[in-house]
């Protein structure tokens, strides 16, 4: 009888432990804070952080991975500089073509229109008046002067610079400058041959791509939507 006692006791002691076990988690944590951090909510006040907030500001002089420089100052002068001077970096391919097409309708077309006329929805509706056509003679739009305006906005427009990388502005600037000739009456311009633009990038040759100084291979005819803002 003590036998079959001794032994219902130690099936229970054995039960107990088995159930407070749990695979996810260890049974003891002598020192807790080693193995759960503590949770400090964004933008919260919290007296451990220098400034009394857990969102701090960037260490003076740092910049964010994939960011370069831009060198022209939000003023007249710098916007005069970037139209006559900056040019667009990335090669005119259909695939930089297509991702500023997606761009452009979902940032831009809704003011601008498809076609690049000024007459977009809001436009229409009255919400945001003047906007301007792409080949409006008094603005003369340069790939440098429509890249400033992304990156700083003007008047009503305001900045793209937080919600489009760089390569993204650059992709709108190639469309909008396709819009433009479209309006203007130019015929469409010819894409950047793939085998110039991997010489280029090896640094075996130094060509300017923007001056249309290269071989290039037949222009879009595949896309949603062309550069006169036809759809297929």
């Amino acid at each position: 009888m003590k036998n079959i006692f001794k032994i219902a006791v130690l099936f229970i002691a054995f039960g107990s432990m088995i159930s407070c076990q749990d695979d996810n988690k260890p049974n003891y944590q002598y020192m807790p804070n080693m193995y759960e951090s503590v949770g400090y909510e964004t933008y919260g006040k919290y007296e451990v952080f220098p400034e009394g907030y857990e969102a701090l500001k960037p260490a003076e002089g740092s910049v964010m991975r994939g960011w370069l420089p831009y060198d022209y100052e939000n003023t007249i002068e710098g916007k005069a500089s970037a139209k006559a001077n900056l040019k667009n970096p990335l090669p005119y391919t259909e695939e930089n073509y297509v991702k500023g097409n997606e761009l452009y309708n979902i940032y831009c077309g809704i003011c601008h229109g498809v076609k690049g006329d000024g007459k977009g929805t809001l436009a229409k509706r009255e919400k945001i008046l003047g906007v301007p056509a792409y080949n409006d003679a008094g603005r003369a739009i340069t790939e440098g002067s429509v890249y400033h305006v992304m990156y700083y906005g003007i008047n009503s427009m305001g900045s793209y610079a937080s919600q489009m990388t760089e390569d993204e502005l650059w992709m709108v600037d190639h469309y909008v400058m396709g819009l433009k000739d479209a309006l203007d009456g130019k015929p469409e311009r010819a894409f950047t041959a793939a085998e110039i633009i991997e010489e280029m990038t090896e640094g075996k040759i130094d060509t300017d791509l923007n001056e249309g100084a290269v071989d290039a291979i037949p222009g879009p005819e595949s896309e949603p939507m062309n550069a006169a803002g036809n759809e297929h």
